[in-house]
């Protein structure tokens, strides 16, 4: 996959495209980009998707926090297993924002970037005001001579795959129901940092963790089955999300790595959210919270078998 930053320099002679944020890859889009690939060997043309580095909305609203399955390091990743042979990037402007979608189709889609075949998402609108849909798309594409084509939506499970449905599910501690939409699971990357410590004293020293992403979601509270990434090694791992009712000193992000001894702070670490364990409890003692996390160590290591 050829990543395209400056589209002043891209001279492909003609492209199969799809349009999309693309947040997560997920198995809609993936559907979406294997049609678009499809197409594009059937017209002997190469393909590509045409993404943004950051939300459009954010440029529009300073205040507005995207809710992030992806970094746009790890959508290039993704994108790239897909396939295709192009990612353009374009960097949403307010300028771009006041383009039309005819506008948007002829000046930046037809003749800056070459588009002979345009594949839209059911659902996806674009142009400065979004109250356009297919039927319109079509026809500008006709007056340049794009075909544009409509791709029906995605269900899997009698859902219908979304980046909005999959926040949902990782929302409610749902992570096994996020990784078959996305077809991977829910990571995050960030660094360790120090913490309280306080997890040494159980037995179960704990990394605190800083996420690179800021705007990428934290699943919902709770303990989770976890593979940990560190050093180039893999670790099965019990990682908490909450705000420590029994210490009650504040919100967490922390995991326990099991078979690691080591000072590891101020390393990258990355964690794969593979099973939800159980929901946060308020203990009355520190021996009643041990005794619980014994046990959730051992289901740890009965339900991490690849």
């Amino acid at each position: 996959m050829i990543v395209v930053n400056d589209i002043n320099g891209l001279n492909t002679g003609g492209l199969a495209a799809t349009i999309g944020f693309f947040d997560g890859v997920h198995l809609g889009h993936q559907f979406l980009i294997k049609e678009m690939i499809r197409i594009a060997q059937m017209r002997g043309i190469p393909s590509a998707v045409i993404t943004f580095r950051e939300h459009p909305r954010k440029i529009l609203q300073d205040d507005y926090q995207p809710k992030l399955l992806n970094s746009f390091t790890e959508k290039l990743e993704h994108l790239e297993k897909t396939g295709i042979d192009y990612c353009i990037v374009l960097d949403f402007t307010i300028e771009l924002s006041h383009y039309s979608a005819r506008d948007f189709i002829i000046s930046v889609l037809s003749e800056q970037l070459h588009i002979q075949t345009l594949l839209i998402g059911y659902d996806h609108r674009f142009g400065h005001d979004r109250s356009e849909g297919f039927e319109q798309y079509k026809a500008y594409g006709d007056a340049c001579g794009m075909e544009v084509i409509e791709v029906s939506r995605f269900i899997e499970d009698k859902i219908a795959v979304s980046s909005s449905e999959i926040r949902k599910q990782l929302a409610a501690s749902e992570v096994e129901a996020a990784a078959r939409l996305l077809t991977y699971p829910y990571r995050l990357k960030g660094t360790i940092i120090s913490g309280y410590k306080v997890g040494r004293t159980l037995g179960f020293p704990t990394a605190n963790i800083q996420v690179d992403e800021p705007f990428k979601i934290i699943p919902g509270i709770g303990v989770y089955a976890v593979w940990v990434y560190l050093q180039d090694k893999r670790y099965k791992g019990m990682l908490y999300i909450g705000n420590r009712p029994t210490l009650n000193n504040g919100n967490s992000l922390e995991v326990n790595i099991l078979d690691f001894n080591g000072d590891i702070y101020n390393n990258e670490i990355s964690v794969s959210f593979i099973y939800y364990l159980r929901g946060d409890i308020r203990f009355d003692s520190l021996e009643a919270l041990k005794q619980q996390l014994e046990k959730d160590r051992m289901e740890v290591e009965e339900r991490l078998t690849e």
